[in-house]
């Protein structure tokens, strides 16, 4: 029997040249390597039936006597993926898209009931559709042509220009595993390039795993995702949602140069000339999400002050927390974020090692500034004399005009009784800023230990953002008797 439904014929062809991966393997998908894949399946069907242009269009069954399909099909799983895209028994059509890309596509309500709870309620409800077509002007071909193949054969074929229309009609049809392997796919392929987009979409979905996984690549590369074409393209709410974070690792003074470009493609969306005052107007919220306390002096004097977005009364404000102590309140968070870059760093502050210092519940304190930001990750203590030994050290940075405690970490350390210097880290990593008096602290419970002497009260060291120095200090008060001269806390350990 010739098979007389040509545009049938045309969708066939549409679905296996157009929506079928060349480079894919099916069996990578698929439960079994045994079963027949949709590819030799259409291969099958266009063997036995063949194209008439001039035929009607009305389609008409296919032979199950003179075909023999069924007899080439071993299992169920087959047989069903057979019918998939197919004509044969179709008992509904949906007309996917929109525009030139509109297509007509047969399936098979059994199928599609029993396989997602949406279809099911549609075809069997109590408002079931009377209509055997239904219009899908929201869904793109591709992604139903998905869908439909794994609902008909379990398997999953897909590419990352159709993978979140994919996941919409998931979504739609309430097909959670279909759901499940498109955002793992998403995160496979989550690169700096595409996580700005991905970030995007991922909130418009209201997937949370993937939310996250796109933040954390954000976090980690920070400077590269901004530079990323895709990152212009953002929505204003998924922009605070980034600018919120204290994770990034990029410098604050380069986050609003991402900001400024972020405005200006926003005002061209809107057709807005590029000015000073329309970017502030487009910006909202997001420009108060800049912490601009934690740039420097230089770098708030040319570059933010300059562009026109702060009012003069914001940066008046500003220059005068630059310069005057103790810092006067601004409108602007000072919160740290932990922009890391380079290898780790210890400033030391004493040239001699002598035995016995005691510890009474006492803490040890001294106080120090920089000349530039740097970000504290611990301090290095001296151990046990001639013994192994263990101690339990609280340590602490704190802000030392209001005595705010910056970060903290109560851990224990291990010592081999010698004079080497040992490791003691906070949590998270806390930015100092230059030209601010900080107090490190450190109570330290165990046996008598190693101290310094011969301290240095100026000390500068070669670091990837030029010489870095530290002053410091002695701190009154409750203190142990660590001072500039000897005592504890010899080292100071930090990134640039």
């Amino acid at each position: 029997m010739r098979k007389n439904n040509s545009a049938v014929n045309k969708l066939k062809n549409n679905s296996n040249q157009q929506y079928l991966n060349p480079g894919y393997s099916f069996s990578n998908q698929c439960p079994s390597n045994r079963h027949l894949s949709i590819v030799a399946l259409a291969n099958n069907l266009s063997r036995h039936h063949s194209d008439d242009e001039n035929d009607s269009e009305d389609s008409k069954p296919l032979s199950t006597t003179s075909q023999g399909w069924q007899a080439s099909t071993t299992s169920i799983k087959e047989r069903i993926a057979f019918m998939f895209n197919n004509e044969f028994l179709a008992d509904v059509h949906f007309i996917v898209g929109k525009g030139n890309s509109v297509q007509r596509i047969p399936a098979h309500k059994f199928v599609l009931s029993v396989s997602s709870s949406v279809f099911d309620r549609m075809f069997n409800g109590i408002l079931t559709s009377k209509s055997d077509e239904i219009e899908l002007p929201d869904v793109e071909p591709a992604a139903f042509f998905a869908l439909l193949r794994f609902l008909y054969s379990d398997c999953f074929q897909i590419g990352p220009e159709t993978v979140m229309a994919t996941l919409y009609v998931a979504r739609k049809y309430d097909v959670p595993a279909l759901e499940n392997l498109c955002v793992e796919f998403l995160q496979d392929n989550l690169t700096s390039d595409n996580a700005f987009m991905l970030l995007t979409k991922a909130r418009l979905f209201d997937e949370p795993k993937l939310v996250l996984m796109c933040l954390i690549r954000i976090d980690k590369y920070t400077s590269d995702t901004l530079a990323a074409d895709g990152f212009t393209d953002i929505d204003l709410d998924t922009l605070c949602c980034v600018l919120c974070r204290d994770s990034l690792r990029i410098k604050e003074a380069k986050l609003f140069q991402a900001l400024v470009r972020w405005s200006e493609a926003e005002c061209e969306r809107k057709d807005l000339p590029v000015t000073p005052e329309n970017q502030r107007e487009v910006l909202g919220s997001a420009l108060k999400l800049i912490r601009f306390p934690l740039m420097t002096l230089d770098e708030f004097a040319t570059g933010v002050a300059q562009s026109g977005l702060l009012t003069d009364k914001e940066v008046v404000s500003l220059f005068l927390y630059f310069t005057l102590n103790p810092k006067p309140s601004v409108d602007f968070s000072d919160t740290p974020r932990s922009t890391l870059s380079g290898n780790e760093l210890s400033v030391t502050r004493f040239q001699q090692v002598e035995m016995r210092w005691g510890y009474s519940g006492t803490c040890d304190r001294i106080r120090f500034i920089v000349d530039k930001p740097i970000f504290i990750i611990g301090f290095g203590l001296y151990g046990s004399v001639y013994i192994p030994s263990e101690y339990n050290a609280y340590i602490e940075l704190i802000y030392t005009s209001s005595n705010k405690i910056l970060g903290s970490n109560d851990t224990t350390f291990s010592c081999d009784g010698s004079t080497s210097i040992f490791r003691v880290l906070f949590e998270e990593p806390i930015q100092v800023l230059p030209n601010i008096s900080y107090t490190a602290s450190a109570t330290i419970k165990g046996s008598d230990s190693h101290y310094g002497t011969k301290g240095m009260r100026k000390v500068s060291i070669e670091t990837p953002i030029g010489k870095v120095t530290f002053q410091f200090s002695y701190s009154s008060g409750n203190n142990n008797g660590s001072s500039v001269e000897d005592g504890q806390i010899p080292q100071i350990l930090f990134y640039t």
